[in-house]
């Protein structure tokens, strides 16, 4: 987990200087038109897919919706697709009830496309259009390098369909490093958390999915009960249930996302939560402690960053409680559902 987590910035790299690969997709998109996007995932993926729907919103404006596999496969649903583009989102492309979505996707007139890192898998040949994200051979059960492959394989196919030219992507793999090199500070928030049963992850926008892909990366590693909420939906109910006890991890980079966490930051100072912001001065400053998230890089691509302290902080903590996060018990790296 720990190598993998170190060679992300170089599968950005690799998947950049790639992007030409997405041409072809990119052209049966603009050719076809469709009006709905539809994303299908699992775990991990799930989360990528989540990104993928504040882009697609934000940037081209456009209804998304996120996929209840289980409609088709349990209930038999087949709903009228045309006009849809219906994406798959998977790291080993394997899981039946994906496979089975597309392939009624496909009949009942969606555009399939899958996102993988296995492009010889049975989701990417059940989808008419296929995007291998380039990860590279990923051996720790919990995602890392395939999660944030699969936002930028994300990004770049919403960019490409605006005529973008990928600048936003420029200052990422920098900024990766820089951020992987403070790990000394991530091993020192893992030892004060050593003990703590729960936690609560949050943000808004563009950096939800990296609360809950953070969330999810802390349970599966170390065995703690981590919950995700966006910071609206926080205030909402389940802020009830924090207290001083209770640790706050937010991720509230700078731009609107970050803005808009403001309130939530001085709702959980005044019941004297703990919380440790990864994100802007401002947001840091509103908090107990934090990890400022490098210069430059933009709100749309810095899910892309703003997840490597939470999987830095996954590592840590399961080892610092004595787990070995390469083997977390009860699961194995393809997990396959109906």
């Amino acid at each position: 987990m720990a190598a993998e987590i170190a060679e992300q910035p170089e599968v950005w790299r690799r998947s950049v200087a790639a992007r030409t690969r997405l041409a072809p997709v990119v052209a049966a998109l603009k050719r076809r038109q469709p009006r709905f996007v539809l994303l299908a995932a699992r775990g991990t993926s799930d989360h990528a897919a989540l990104y993928a729907k504040y882009l697609f919103e934000v940037v081209h404006g456009m209804p998304v919706g996120l996929v209840s596999p289980s409609t088709v496969t349990a209930y038999g649903a087949t709903p009228d697709l045309r006009d849809t583009l219906l994406i798959a989102v998977s790291q080993s492309g394997q899981s039946p009830d994906l496979v089975e979505m597309v392939q009624t996707g496909r009949r009942q007139g969606a555009i399939t496309l899958s996102v993988t890192n296995a492009p010889a898998s049975p989701l990417a040949q059940a989808a008419e259009l296929h995007i291998d994200v380039l990860a590279g051979e990923e051996r720790a059960v919990a995602a890392t390098k395939s999660y944030t492959a699969q936002l930028l394989a994300l990004y770049l196919l919403v960019d490409l369909l605006r005529d973008g030219d990928g600048s936003a992507l420029d200052a990422l793999p920098a900024a990766g490093e820089a951020l992987i090199a403070r790990s000394e500070d991530i091993r020192a928030l893992a030892a004060r958390y050593q003990f703590a049963s729960r936690l609560v992850v949050t943000g808004r926008g563009y950096a939800y999915p990296t609360a809950r892909e953070g969330a999810l990366k802390l349970m599966e590693t170390c065995y703690v009960s981590a919950q995700a909420f966006s910071g609206a939906d926080l205030l909402h109910g389940p802020l009830a249930m924090v207290t001083p006890q209770v640790p706050v991890l937010a991720v509230a980079p700078d731009g609107v996302g970050g803005r808009i966490m403001a309130e939530v930051l001085h709702r959980l100072q005044a019941i004297g939560a703990h919380v440790f912001t990864i994100g802007g001065a401002r947001a840091i400053a509103a908090s107990s402690a934090g990890l400022k998230l490098p210069a430059g890089v933009e709100e749309e691509v810095s899910p892309l960053v703003e997840i490597l302290p939470l999987q830095q902080l996954a590592l840590h903590l399961a080892i610092t409680r004595g787990e070995d996060p390469d083997v977390p018990r009860g699961l194995s790296k393809i997990t396959k559902t109906l």
